[in-house]
């Protein structure tokens, strides 16, 4: 009898068996865009390679200090029905919290939601542009608005829109030539997205030679640690889209990526000329990725949301219930694994000389979850070991985990430039 795949986390769900997907499928375009280039380096990845990747934040040590990812008024919060499941590591999402809840610390908060049902909690603060929803079993989840309306979307979907350049020996532009044998070498990837999905995407993609260019708001910045665990081998810049000569610049810089990806709210990026279909007619040989959190369709089709969230919503966090509450993933899985399908899908239609759109949502990866097979409760939980690497993070010393993938048995660090430090522009 053939033997279940091991097992590093645990719990009522086959977190492992979605993290394998996705890693091994792009393990698999990382090979095919290799082979498409002409050259012969081998691609691989392992088991602890992928354990510790899904978990880079955990790992990762900053001088020697462990980064703080949660905010004080994050997490799950019994409320008078039930649960509830609260995001605020922004500054800006812990002010609505504050300022409709009428709350400073932790246990204010607890104590006014404690008086509410869950749902009038997720309703006001959802109105104002928090992010909360009520805690739900997948059977009640399942009867949700937005459930319905989006049972049939699928975790990706690809639109092809017509031929592009195969990256070669020497790009489309004669001056973008190939340095040395990196698979993405000569390649422009214009970076907007946030948090981890989009950029795990990007990281790995700066990794095998791609010149990552991200940009953030001024306004609301990235928080530093988690730059620091998805920025290896980017460049960041700071650009205020509110200005209009700043979004006509950075409406250049896409007509010349070959890569974009958008992360923001559906919709967010349109009223600066950014959306998705400004993109394809200004970039009609780009690949173009779209990640959203619950889709871009139905009730909750332009609502932000994060992993964690997305787990409360749908089910998986009743499902992975501790001590009476509610209860997460072991970590943050549908990030990680919707980051590297969306990698997955970007490094195929380079291989394969394919303007592509495509879509993605962590609402789809949670439902691949949940309809995997229950693993066997006896299955053994074995820590596959991690692989640590030293790189710079700015002026900072770090220790943490590669990507998830080796080229020629060498893993793919790069150091963390600082942040916002970049000019906004293509290196050639």
């Amino acid at each position: 009898m053939m033997s279940s795949p091991p097992r590093w986390w645990g719990g009522p769900l086959d977190a492992e068996q979605l993290a394998r997907t996705a890693v091994h499928r792009v393990r698999d375009a990382a090979a095919e865009l290799v082979a498409a280039r002409g050259l012969t380096t081998e691609v691989a990845t392992t088991d602890a390679l992928i354990a510790a990747s899904f978990a880079a934040i955990e790992h990762l040590r900053i001088d020697g200090r462990s980064p703080q990812p949660w905010g004080e008024l994050s997490g799950v919060v019994r409320a008078r029905d039930g649960w509830v499941r609260l995001h605020a590591n922004y500054p800006h999402h812990a002010a609505v919290l504050r300022e409709v809840l009428t709350v400073e610390h932790r246990p204010d908060l607890e104590r006014v939601i404690g008086r509410c049902d869950a749902a009038e909690v997720e309703e006001r603060v959802g109105a104002a542009g928090g992010i909360a929803v009520a805690v739900r079993t997948p059977e009640q989840w399942r009867e949700h608005p937005h459930a319905i309306a989006t049972a049939q979307d699928p975790w990706s979907q690809v639109q092809d829109r017509g031929e592009r350049p195969v990256p070669g020996p020497v790009g489309r532009r004669g001056e973008r030539a190939l340095a040395g044998s990196a698979p993405l070498a000569g390649v422009r990837v214009l970076d907007l997205t946030r948090v981890i999905a989009g950029p795990t995407c990007t990281q790995l993609l700066a990794c095998l030679g791609a010149d990552v260019l991200r940009i953030d708001p001024p306004h609301r910045p990235e928080l530093l640690d988690q730059h620091l665990s998805t920025g290896m081998g980017k460049r960041s810049a700071v650009a205020d889209l509110r200005r209009q000569e700043i979004a006509g610049r950075l409406r250049s810089l896409a007509a010349g990526a070959d890569v974009i990806l958008d992360g923001y709210r559906p919709g967010a990026l349109a009223r600066h000329g950014l959306g998705l279909d400004d993109l394809e007619q200004l970039a009609p040989q780009a690949v173009i990725a779209s990640l959203s959190a619950w889709g871009e369709r139905g009730p909750w089709g332009g609502r932000a949301g994060f992993d964690s969230i997305v787990q409360a919503a749908t089910g998986i966090a009743v499902r992975c219930e501790a001590s009476g509450s509610p209860g997460a993933l072991a970590v943050q899985a549908l990030d990680h694994s919707t980051g590297h399908l969306l990698a997955a899908h970007i490094l195929e239609a380079l291989a394969h000389g394919r303007a592509v759109t495509m879509r993605a949502s962590l609402l789809g990866a949670a439902r691949t979850l949940l309809d995997l097979p229950t693993p066997t409760p006896t299955a053994e939980v074995a820590e596959p070991g991690v692989t640590r690497v030293q790189v710079r993070g700015g002026a900072s010393r770090l220790e943490t985990v590669p990507p998830p993938l080796t080229l020629a048995g060498r893993t793919l660090e790069r150091d963390v430039g600082r942040y916002g430090a970049a000019r906004a522009r293509w290196i050639a």
